[in-house]
């Protein structure tokens, strides 16, 4: 299946009754698949007439109760930030989709990882956190974009898959399995107070002292997700002389690149956050303070590598390569700029 159209198929034997979105390229297959294929399975598809639209109609569904997912890319999660941090203070589980294209502003449209920061440090507003998994195949779409439901249960929390243009277009052979949703206590949903006492959902609160309460309660969450939650992949670092830090398509580009140079001798070792947040900080130390030397390397200016130079902690000279606006990093550049450093 190619990768727009994966995910939506995992979303629905995921047990997604809700999806609404606006068309962006390069994440359009995925809308267009929701529709013609949600409604068959007893399921809402609605095409909002904006992202801010399709925000609200997550916020709205999601207090009900339902499993719900929108998608977009760069300028149409930037619409929805505000309701994003709305639904992350009012601890509601939703689903979001970001398949990115180059930016800032409209940009291009070919693929891109310059949405890091904005997916990692908030986007939105105030105190809060998105747990964000960032896939390397169409394969990790599927069963990311399943996990992701699971995890938004969970905790309450918005999650989001960022993935890219190449992963969102690629076709791939896929497994997709449908998963009976584990049950999570829904109590707090608005369903009609039906004889009980009526409750609310709201993310505001004009008293600072109960937003302060409502700040630290999610704080305590946040920690617990990063105790419990954090992935990563590890390739080939036991002999590293130089670890490749990179997420996404470039993590998978990168795999190729560890071939073909020990191929050539020289020892190259990977290690790909899937958990962007929480960022595996911990495994990063450990590993870049024993080999020495890390090139950070995305498709952007240079986002990730401020969460790896903090993790490292001035354990290990960080390099970085990035190619932002829309290009593709290949192997072959990746190649000579590890041989640059290494001065082979």
């Amino acid at each position: 299946m190619k990768g727009n159209e994966a995910i939506g198929e995992a979303a629905i034997m995921a047990g997604c009754t809700h999806y609404f979105g606006y068309p962006i390229t390069p994440q359009s297959e995925l809308t267009a698949y929701m529709a013609r294929m949600l409604p068959k399975k007893g399921g809402v598809f609605l095409q909002s007439e904006s992202e801010v639209a399709a925000i609200n109609m997550l916020y709205g569904a999601g207090a009900a109760g339902a499993r719900v997912m929108t998608s977009s890319s760069g300028p149409g999660i930037s619409l929805m930030s505000e309701g994003i941090s709305y639904i992350a203070c009012s601890e509601i589980p939703v689903v979001l989709v970001n398949i990115q294209r180059g930016g800032p502003g409209l940009g291009t449209i070919q693929p891109a990882q310059s949405d890091y920061l904005q997916a990692t440090k908030g986007g939105g507003h105030g105190d809060y956190h998105l747990i964000v998994l960032a896939p390397s195949s169409v394969q990790e779409l599927v069963d990311l974009t399943q996990k992701a439901f699971d995890l938004a249960d969970k905790y309450r929390n918005p999650v989001m898959v960022l993935g890219d243009g190449l992963l969102g277009q690629m076709m791939e052979p896929v497994e997709i399995k449908e998963i009976k949703p584990k049950h999570y206590d829904k109590s707090w949903a608005l369903t009609g107070a039906k004889g009980r006492a009526p409750h609310r959902i709201t993310s505001f609160d004009i008293d600072p002292y109960k937003l302060e309460e409502v700040v630290w309660k999610l704080k305590k969450k946040y920690e617990e997700i990063e105790k419990n939650e954090i992935m990563y992949e590890e390739v080939d670092t036991e002999d590293a002389e130089i670890l490749i830090m990179a997420f996404g398509s470039v993590g998978r580009i990168s795999k190729t690149v560890i071939r073909e140079l020990r191929d050539e001798g020289i020892k190259v070792g990977l290690l790909r956050p899937i958990t962007l947040w929480p960022f595996p900080s911990e495994k990063v130390y450990e590993v870049a303070s024993r080999i020495g030397k890390v090139l950070v390397s995305e498709m952007n200016a240079g986002q990730m590598v401020e969460d790896v130079e903090k993790a490292v902690k001035g354990k290990a000279d960080i390099h970085f390569y990035g190619r932002p606006g829309g290009v593709v990093i290949t192997p072959k550049e990746l190649e000579e700029e590890i041989k640059r450093i290494l001065g082979r």
